[in-house]
């Protein structure tokens, strides 16, 4: 990784990112989902926003169900790689919360024939790359229409790994995998291009596999708020802090800081864990050749401070600035951990 620029300059760019700017909007829907949280048990609150999907109670598992909007410039630019991404970005919420995807619904709004052919066909490519049913949707196309794309995805957990879980002393890891490039100048890391569908599929197993052995709390997809976005949305549900190094992340060889902590890879996690389930969850990783690094600790403050090299700088306080607006650390969680981490 190249030198790191002064880090109170480089925390303060991140923070005022596009991307970390669209991410704080949620606080409106947040403002009016969450008030009803303190009706809810607590097998329900895993329904509720805060994690990657929402986590839905089903006997002896959890349904889970999620949605991504894509960007409409996007969209009409790639309509294909569009719909590969709708479909690869949910996947990866139905991973991080140690589930197995199963099926995926979309709605479409196009103008041009030809540009929503395109699009179907990455959907309905990336669907059969990671073995997902395509189930059906919704179509509008017509010549006054403006370019839109969501696509739905469901999938099953037998052991949840989810953001009401974390909690301190547990440990931070990142996994992501480098065995891809940037696409064009622009913050997207892909690691898929020429990959196999039963490598694809092999790596993504990883997480759930974990998940079942209890050796993993939490996990968070990497998004396109980058690395200290994605955790502050791992943190904010517990309001807890951690510190991390960035010494530690796992980057491409002479990757530039300010660029790779804005990453959104196609390949990306966050977890907590216990310091003894350490050394198995880095093997898991290693073994698909995917790397996997400690990277910081969870703690009781609310900060996400943040160091580099003799530097030591906050980048968030979630007491006093919400991110997402999805805190529950005012109930009482812990009966929830210990019920859904036994085995």
């Amino acid at each position: 990784m190249n030198k790191a620029p002064d880090l109170a300059v480089l925390l303060d760019t991140l923070r005022n990112t596009p991307a970390m700017r669209s991410k704080q909007a949620i606080q409106q829907p947040a403002a009016v989902i969450g008030s009803a949280e303190q009706a809810l048990t607590r097998e329900q609150l895993y329904a509720l926003p805060g994690d990657d999907t929402a986590a839905i109670a089903c006997g002896d598992h959890f349904q889970l169900l999620a949605i991504e909007g894509m960007l409409p410039n996007f969209v009409e630019a790639a309509p294909w790689f569009a719909g590969w991404s709708a479909v690869m970005a949910n996947v990866s919420d139905i991973t991080a919360m140690g589930g197995r995807a199963t099926a995926v619904v979309n709605a479409y709004w196009h103008h041009d024939t030809a540009g929503a052919q395109q699009l179907l066909a990455g959907i309905r490519a990336a669907c059969e790359a990671y073995g997902l049913l395509l189930a059906g949707g919704h179509t509008s196309l017509a010549a006054a229409n403006p370019t839109a794309l969501a696509v739905a995805i469901t999938g099953i957990a037998r052991t949840l790994l989810s953001t009401l879980h974390v909690a301190p002393g547990q440990i931070i890891a990142m996994a992501v995998d480098l065995e891809g490039d940037w696409h064009a100048d622009s913050t997207y890391w892909k690691a898929f291009e020429g990959v196999p569908a039963e490598r694809l599929r092999s790596k993504l197993e990883v997480l759930p596999r974990l998940a079942d052995a209890a050796l993993l709390h939490a996990a968070k997809d990497i998004s396109n708020a980058g690395v200290l976005g994605s955790l502050l949305m791992l943190l904010e549900t517990t309001g807890c802090g951690a510190t991390i190094d960035l010494a530690s992340l796992p980057c491409p060889p002479n990757a530039d800081l300010a660029r790779w902590l804005q990453v959104f890879p196609s390949y990306g996690f966050l977890m907590t864990l216990d310091e003894r389930n350490w050394t198995q969850v880095q093997t898991a990783f290693a073994f698909e050749g995917v790397r996997c690094e400690r990277i910081g600790r969870i703690n009781d403050s609310g900060l996400l401070n943040v160091q580099s090299g003799q530097q030591l700088g906050e980048f968030w306080n979630l007491r006093e600035q919400p991110f997402t607006g999805f805190n529950y650390h005012s109930l009482d969680l812990t009966p929830l951990n210990l019920k859904h981490q036994e085995h």
